[in-house]
C-alpha cells in the first residue's frame, strides 16, 4: 500500500476559534477534511466498533446515546449525540481532563465533508499541559486518525496501523502537522514565540 502523506496533509483545513458553550467559554479546535466516500459510508466508519478499530484504535463499551465507551491506551467518555448520518457527539475523557468531540458530516461534490470540533473550557489553556504542547497535543493525533480514516474508506480491509503502515517514518508529517497547529494558535491571537515553543515541545513528544 502506497500512501502519499503530502496529499493527507493537504487535504485538512485547520483552525482555532472560541463559543459559549454550556454557559462557558471554550477554544474549539477545527480539523475539516472532504473523504472522497459516500456519507453513509463515513457514518458506518465512525460508528462502528470493527472499523474504527480498523482506522483508529480498539474500542470498547456501548456507542449508543448515554453509553460509555474506552478506547485501548487513550481516551475514553460518554456518547451525547447520534445523529445519523450527520452528527455524533462525545465527552472526551483523559485523565482529570474532561472536554467534548462533535462530529458533523456533510454530503459535499466530491464526497463527504467531515468536520471535527474538540472543544475544551478556555481556562484549560492556562493548564500545565495547554502551557507545555499546545493545540499539537491534541491536533497531531487528530490528524493521524483523519488520515488512517482517509485510508480506510479507500481500501476498508486493512487495518491501518498494521503491516506497512506500522514500518513508515511518519516523522515528517507530524512535523509539518505540528508546524500548522502553531501557525492555527498564532493566527488565534497566542504569542508567536510561545505558540512556536509549545510546538517545538509536542513535536519532540511525539517523535522522541
Amino acid at each position: 500500500m502506497k500512501f502519499s502523506l503530502a496529499d493527507h496533509f493537504g487535504a485538512t483545513d485547520r483552525s482555532l476559534t472560541t463559543a459559549i458553550r454550556d454557559g462557558k467559554q471554550v477554544r474549539i479546535l477545527h480539523a475539516n477534511r472532504t473523504f472522497n466516500a459516500t456519507i453513509d459510508d463515513v457514518w458506518d466508519a465512525l460508528t462502528s466498533k470493527e472499523r474504527i478499530h480498523r482506522w483508529m484504535l480498539t474500542i470498547h463499551g456501548d456507542l449508543h446515546v448515554g453509553g460509555r465507551f474506552q478506547f485501548d491506551g487513550n481516551a475514553g467518555g460518554e456518547v451525547l449525540a447520534c445523529d445519523a448520518p450527520s452528527h455524533l457527539a462525545i465527552t472526551w475523557e483523559f485523565g482529570d481532563s474532561l472536554t467534548w468531540v462533535d462530529v458533523f458530516l456533510e454530503t459535499v461534490d466530491g464526497g463527504t465533508l467531515f468536520r471535527l470540533e474538540h472543544s475544551a473550557p478556555i481556562e484549560d489553556l492556562t493548564s500545565p499541559h495547554y502551557q507545555q504542547f499546545g493545540p499539537g497535543a491534541v491536533g497531531i493525533g487528530w490528524e493521524m486518525s483523519l488520515m488512517g480514516l482517509g485510508e480506510h474508506l479507500a481500501n476498508p480491509d486493512i487495518v491501518v496501523r498494521e503491516g506497512d503502515v506500522a514500518s513508515m517514518d511518519l516523522s515528517g508529517y507530524m512535523r509539518d502537522s505540528s508546524d500548522a497547529w502553531r501557525d492555527a494558535a498564532i493566527t488565534a491571537g497566542e504569542d508567536a514565540a510561545v505558540a512556536t515553543a509549545a510546538a517545538d515541545r509536542c513535536l519532540k513528544a511525539y517523535v522522541g
